[in-house]
């Protein structure tokens, strides 16, 4: 496992880190540190923004503003996955713990995908950032995944990149066991290693013609997740669990 300092505060920020600087904090993030985390003058804070590594700066507060001075690079920027989730919306508490748990997970873009049925259609950008930012930040990640703009299953169908491995996660799939369905991609039986898009669908499932037009793209698998019924935030945390250990960076 690699070795991060879990102990020290780590802050995302937007503008460029280099040796010097004096970035001036939100008010969000002032607030974090002085009044929740009560740090004072000189204590230590990690910084990255997702470009040039992660970054040793040290707290400096003033009468009305608190700033960081950077100091060193703790480590340098790593090149992230490649691992698309694409889902179906959800409502607010339960899509907040889906979009952490797949940034932690490994995602590398993240695409809430309008299917028949569909639940919940109205999707929150900004509040799925800051959720990814949360996730970053906590579990020592240096890449801040993609939010991507909500598509239709008919889009996506359209659009469709054929050098990817389409995992779409369906109960009536008909191998059961989601490790043997794994298993040709695992040994290359579908054109070798291929980037990895992961779809679960809604609650309600997929309408029999989208199953179809999925079924249809180059180099799919159909992923059913065991004898039980899980509600699509579990669901999501099973299959990127899945995917991790059979073709992604758990191996």
């Amino acid at each position: 496992m690699p070795r991060y300092d879990f102990r020290t505060p780590r802050l995302f920020l937007e503008e460029p880190i280099e040796p010097g600087l004096s970035p001036e904090l939100s008010r969000a993030q002032a607030n974090y540190l002085v009044n929740v985390l009560r740090l004072s003058d000189g204590e230590p804070v990690l910084v990255f923004n997702g470009r040039d590594g992660e970054w040793r700066a040290h707290v400096r507060s003033g009468k009305k503003t608190v700033a960081l001075d950077v100091l060193e690079q703790t480590r340098p920027q790593t090149t992230g996955g490649d691992l698309e989730y694409l889902f179906a919306p959800l409502k607010h508490a339960r899509l907040d713990y889906m979009v952490q748990k797949a940034v932690e997970l490994g995602a590398s873009r993240l695409c809430p995908v309008l299917t028949r049925h569909t639940q919940s259609r109205r999707v929150n950008l900004e509040r799925m950032r800051a959720n990814a930012i949360e996730a970053v930040e906590q579990c020592g990640i240096l890449n801040l995944p993609e939010i991507a703009e909500p598509m239709t299953l008919d889009e996506l169908v359209a659009g469709w990149t054929p050098t990817r491995l389409l995992v779409f996660c369906d109960e009536d799939a008909e191998t059961a066991d989601p490790v043997a369905a794994l298993a040709p991609a695992r040994s290359g039986g579908l054109t070798g290693a291929l980037p990895v898009s992961l779809l679960i669908g809604p609650e309600g499932g997929f309408a029999e013609e989208e199953r179809k037009a999925l079924s249809k793209l180059p180099n799919v698998i159909r992923l059913a997740l065991g004898p039980r019924i899980l509600r699509a935030d579990t669901a999501a945390v099973a299959a990127l669990a899945l995917i991790q250990a059979a073709l992604g960076d758990w191996r």
